[in-house]
């Protein structure tokens, strides 16, 4: 339905109507579908970062609670944590992207980087402090190999 509502400005706009269907009918339905398909490639990849990190850390059988870093029985280093130290986060800001597209709002973009400073700064700073007396150098090693986000 919310798709409908990205094409109709495009899909209104008719000889019929006053309008010519000139450059500037093309280029409105076209970057109509351009904004589907960046907010669905942006969902998509959050969903699948999100999902991925859940999973890697069921099969290692730790915790996903990130209330409780000091309960983390196994440093994940596989799978999306070869790539990231927190995909989970990453698709959740991914998610925002999407958002942010939809809205089409440049102060959307704020959220976003709100949303990652406050995840830096509050979350996964704390995460990573837990990790590194749990984990030691093995943890300080992975932090130097892993990028934070990608």
């Amino acid at each position: 339905m919310w798709a409908m509502t990205l094409l109709t400005p495009a899909l209104t706009q008719n000889p019929a109507n006053g309008v010519s269907p000139d450059l500037f009918y093309t280029s409105t339905a076209t970057l109509a579908v351009i904004r589907l398909i960046a907010i669905c490639s942006f969902l998509g990849l959050g969903i699948i970062a999100a999902i991925a990190g859940v999973i890697s850390f069921r099969q290692a059988r730790t915790t996903v609670n990130p209330l409780k870093p000091e309960s983390t029985s196994a440093l994940v280093t596989s799978g999306m944590y070869k790539f990231s130290r927190n995909p989970m986060y990453l698709g959740m800001a991914l998610a925002l992207c999407a958002w942010a597209i939809y809205l089409a709002s440049l102060c959307s973009v704020l959220g976003i980087i709100g949303f990652m400073l406050y995840m830096q700064r509050f979350q996964i700073a704390p995460e990573e402090r837990a990790l590194e007396v749990i984990f030691g150098q093995t943890f300080i090693d992975y932090k130097k190999r892993v990028r934070p986000w990608i």
